[in-house]
């Protein structure tokens, strides 16, 4: 009997012990650790504290920074096991948790978290500043954004599998995204399955939206490469130059098109969590893309260092040839006129030197 009554006396639970990182690290060592310094990661904190804020009272209740600093642990490893032990002080489960509640939070409209640190230019002082900086890189004129897509390789998803095997024969999430000269992001869409093509992606997007019906300026251009349509809002090179101001036109071109590819570069580095295979579902996978995309911006907005990891060299994506385009991009209408502009806009800006 007693033994019975002993068996059902519950056992005293025990915790680890929880460090207080904000102040056991330095700014430096966050920077490493999180990717954002201690003003950084209480700054994200404040956007999102309401929502994640546990009921007054809780016995060991886990407080919003400790869940935000666990979820940029997660995003800048993308391993899942070095958010606990050492680290944090608790079970990869409840870490698992405390990091889907602070992402959902994140890209919660009311949060603004999102809206706040990625967007693009509509202010004429902005666009003017972001031509200037695209200028100067290869003298090409008018453009505020070089655009691209990036494929973030995923675990295979329970439904629609099929959908989600891109051209390279491995499941992701096909990203959309858009950079400036100084590397910050711009606009990004992260919802499509990896068999989805580029130019579908730009044709149903709400950036093009806005260069359709000029809630964007006109004479503002985005910049991409051959798997988009020639729009007179979106130059793209010539396949096939055959005069030296098409010619020109295509150096200058590919030149100040590589900041894309450096900046998804950047952004992969950043948050190693878009380098490997991400181990949740597509709509999950989506709101981490979305996330370190705002993140990202952040860090810049701060002059954070990136981890001292080997950079993109720019010379090589310069001499690199370009990839022959082997699926037929979406052509809308009107993709004539778009070719003319082209015409006319490399016609006035690259004519040879006399």
């Amino acid at each position: 009997m007693a033994e019975g009554i002993q068996g059902r006396i519950r056992r005293r639970r025990v915790f680890s012990e929880r460090k207080d990182i904000l102040n056991m690290y330095n700014d430096a060592e966050l920077v490493k650790r999180y990717r954002l310094d201690r003003a950084g990661i209480l700054l994200v904190t404040d956007f999102v504290r309401d929502a994640i804020t546990p009921p007054t009272g809780r016995n060991r209740a886990i407080p919003a920074e400790l869940k935000v600093i666990t979820t940029l642990r997660y995003l800048a490893t993308g391993k899942m096991q070095l958010c606990n032990g050492d680290d944090i002080g608790m079970t990869q489960q409840a870490a698992s948790k405390m990091i889907t509640q602070t992402l959902d939070a994140l890209v919660t409209p009311p949060a603004a978290f999102i809206s706040r640190f990625v967007k693009f230019p509509r202010m004429q002082d902005e666009i003017r500043q972001r031509k200037a900086e695209f200028r100067e890189i290869a003298n090409f004129p008018e453009v505020v954004g070089a655009i691209d897509g990036t494929h973030i390789r995923i675990v295979t998803p329970r439904e629609y599998e099929a959908e989600y095997i891109n051209r390279k024969n491995y499941h992701s999430i096909n990203v959309q995204v858009v950079f400036d000269a100084r590397y910050r992001i711009l606009d990004v869409v992260a919802k499509w399955p990896g068999s989805v093509h580029d130019s579908r992606m730009w044709n149903e997007c709400g950036l093009k939206e806005g260069f359709e019906n000029g809630t964007i300026p006109r004479n503002c251009h985005l910049i991409g490469d051959s798997v988009y349509p020639s729009q007179p809002w979106l130059l793209t090179p010539y396949l096939q130059p055959r005069t030296e101001i098409q010619e020109a036109y295509n150096r200058a071109h590919k030149r100040t098109r590589c900041v894309v590819e450096r900046g998804i570069g950047q952004l992969k580095r950043r948050f190693h969590v878009l380098h490997g295979e991400v181990r949740v579902s597509p709509a999950k996978t989506s709101q981490i893309v979305m996330v370190c995309a705002a993140l990202h911006n952040l860090c810049k907005e701060r002059n954070l260092d990136l981890p001292d990891e080997p950079d993109i060299d720019q010379q090589q994506l310069e001499d690199r040839p370009e990839e022959p385009n082997h699926i037929q991009p979406f052509v809308p209408d009107g993709v004539q006129g778009g070719i003319l502009y082209r015409d006319n806009f490399a016609t006035l800006h690259f004519q040879p030197e006399q």
